[in-house]
């Protein structure tokens, strides 16, 4: 399988669009990109451009494709996260890469960088998790309630700052805002997350979570894919990521 970095001196001349995203992996059925706080995956109310549509504009461009290109979403990053995102570029990939989201053959781990030490270094967390549509956030509880659904990942702290940590989170469900809820459930509130009680927002609006490790297996070949996402350009996630 090859890969392709996104680079600036191409041939044809590049939209902005183009030249804003990071690629970490591509093949003929999928493309997996480090994606950017700020960036909403797909579109919405906003009108700003998502993502999707910037990837769409990378294959027509790298691969010189004409007409409409094709582009499935096959999962979510939360506008101010970053990180790995995988993408199909066909639908057959699609459909079997939903497949595999659906039947947790996948593994997603995040880097989360959070305010308080947790109680326990490594732990389980299983809560029960409600959204709220008007407010876009989920309440966690310890027993399940009418409307919720069972939230369970694993993390693991990796090192510590003078004033964060750093842990390793492993989703075992995919719940809207899971991460964020459950971390701040526990006291662990991720840095930059006011919607989740941080002290203070992040200057550019993101928070410390970073979608850093995607494996899946490849729609056709059934080799197993794993993909690794450099951290932001900023100096505690640089800091985090040296000391690893």
């Amino acid at each position: 399988m090859s890969n392709h970095s996104n680079t600036s001196n191409l041939s044809n001349p590049s939209p902005q669009s183009y030249n804003s995203i990071s690629v970490l992996h591509t093949d003929n059925h999928t493309i997996v990109v480090n994606k950017r706080a700020g960036d909403i995956v797909q579109g919405d109310k906003t009108g700003d451009e998502p993502l999707s549509e910037k990837v769409k504009q990378y294959i027509k461009v790298e691969f010189n494709k004409p007409g409409n290109v094709f582009c499935g979403v096959v999962h979510r990053l939360d506008r101010p996260t970053s990180g790995a995102i995988v993408f199909a570029r066909t639908s057959k990939g699609l459909s079997r890469l939903n497949e595999q989201f659906r039947g947790k053959s996948t593994r997603k781990v995040y880097w989360a960088v959070v305010e308080e030490m947790p109680e326990k270094k490594e732990a389980t967390l299983t809560h029960y998790l409600k959204r709220n549509e008007k407010q876009n956030k989920s309440y966690a509880s310890d027993r399940e309630t009418e409307g919720s659904k069972k939230a369970v990942l694993h993390y693991r702290w990796l090192q510590s700052s003078d004033k964060y940590h750093l842990l390793e989170v492993t989703l075992e469900t995919g719940r809207h805002h899971q991460i964020r809820c459950q971390l701040s459930k526990i006291g662990s509130i991720i840095k930059g997350d006011l919607k989740y009680g941080a002290k203070r927002s992040n200057k550019d609006g993101s928070i410390h979570l970073h979608a850093r490790e995607l494996e899946y297996d490849h729609p056709t070949s059934k080799e197993r894919v794993t993909v690794i996402a450099p951290v932001p350009q900023e100096s505690l996630w640089q800091f985090f990521e040296k000391g690893k």
